[in-house]
């Protein structure tokens, strides 16, 4: 089996922002909101001089990202509705360079360099803009061959292209060899990843692409037998139930959920990309900003365990939810669902001891929480070990709790 490189240092990002940002975004309906309420594009094509982000938008967009532990960002550059991001050049003037007279790709990839964060894009596979999808395919094609070229030439070195809609038109030849070989023309170590859809996570595809996608579904381990070369794998999560803004959503998840997703993802060695949809004038809401400040939080305490640690194979043999990564000598013990200590009229808590077993026949030196650096009491014998964990002290409660373990 074949390993490249530059896939083990994307599984090394752990964490990135999906980002979902467009004309939709004025509206305020969320990114489908063209399709679904029927909106025809003489009426949505009138948001378009409104599409003029402040000009600090992709700055503060990023911030948000690094504050929450984010390595990487995927950016929508053109989605379903057509209209990019970008400098279309001869193909068309459905963008923002025509559009409001900037090109948001590039201000996006300038902002993300500045800070030390890869820039990804995303781009639509199908199109319901533009008329050669419907009438002719294969010239259709070629417009998308030349838009991700555009993509790939003009803005440096990038972390990879993230592709969605194949399973549009699931019986058409969408001539992957030639799309990607475009890509890999330009972008030689740019991650190429196709978006499988909510019916076939984790399925493996054409042998160019580098990663399986679990959108909103529970990563798991990949069935990569008989595969020619090593993928990894990215898990994509939204906070509401819109991608893009939607200003009436407030159907949103719990952050606790978010941060169990996130350690779910890396016990499997995937990595989690959340998403957030920016408002009109690029602006986060401030509930996603917020949500990614609680994320960001739980990874500044355990960081040590999150980005390089990797599967090992050891099973907790008596707690389905707590599981081991390791990384060189090092062992990280993932806890979940342990109490805080309180009065019992305050909250919940048995006193119980509290451990995990697992088979580690490797001497442990010693067992300490990140957050705390309180040292574990554990017992190895007969190749079995036992770390007895504690419950989180009145006044913290961090969802996930992460034990180092040192071996000799």
């Amino acid at each position: 089996m074949i390993v490249k490189q530059y896939i083990k240092e994307f599984e090394k990002l752990g964490f990135g922002m999906f980002v979902h940002f467009g004309v939709y975004s004025v509206l305020g309906k969320g990114e489908w909101a063209k399709q679904l309420l029927n909106i025809p594009y003489e009426e949505y094509d009138k948001l378009i001089p409104q599409f003029n982000p402040k000009p600090t938008w992709a700055q503060e967009l990023v911030a948000v990202a690094k504050s929450a532990g984010c390595k990487y960002i995927t950016l929508t550059t053109r989605h379903h509705d057509g209209f990019s991001l970008f400098d279309t050049c001869e193909l068309n003037n459905y963008n923002t360079v025509v559009g409001c007279g900037r090109d948001l790709v590039r201000e996006f990839v300038n902002a993300c360099n500045a800070e030390g964060i890869v820039p990804f894009f995303y781009h639509t596979l199908l199109d319901w803009h533009e008329p050669l999808y419907k009438s002719d395919f294969k010239a259709y094609l070629k417009y998308l061959r030349r838009s991700v070229e555009l993509l790939c030439s003009r803005y440096g070195k990038i972390g990879g292209l993230w592709f969605d809609g194949m399973w549009d038109k699931p019986e058409e030849d969408w001539e992957e060899d030639l799309l990607y070989g475009t890509i890999r023309k330009h972008q030689p170590e740019a991650m190429i990843i196709n978006n499988t859809g909510m019916s076939h996570l984790g399925e493996l595809g054409h042998i160019e692409l580098d990663s399986v996608t679990f959108e909103r579904g529970k990563p798991g381990p990949i069935n990569v037998e008989g595969a020619p070369k090593y993928v990894a794998s990215e898990m994509c999560q939204i906070f509401n139930q819109h991608w893009g803004y939607a200003a009436e959503d407030i159907c949103y998840k719990a952050p606790a959920d978010m941060i169990r997703d996130l350690a779910i993802c890396r016990r499997y060695g995937s990595n989690m990309l959340m998403n957030v949809g920016p408002m009109g004038d690029g602006s986060v809401r401030p509930i996603d900003a917020c949500m990614l400040g609680l994320m960001g939080d739980w990874v500044r305490y355990f960081s040590e365990a999150v980005y390089l640690p990797r599967p090992c194979g050891i099973e907790v043999e008596n707690k389905e939810e707590d599981f081991l990564l390791a990384n060189g000598s090092n062992y990280y013990l993932f806890c979940d669902g342990l109490p805080m200590v309180a009065d019992p009229n305050v909250a919940k808590f048995s006193g119980s001891d509290y451990r995990d077993v697992f088979a580690l026949d490797k001497p442990i030196k010693r067992v300490t929480w990140l957050d705390t650096g309180e040292e574990l009491r554990f017992e190895q014998q007969d190749g079995k070990t036992t770390v007895y964990t504690t419950p989180f002290v009145w006044g913290r409660h961090l969802v996930v709790r992460v034990a180092k373990i040192e071996t000799e």
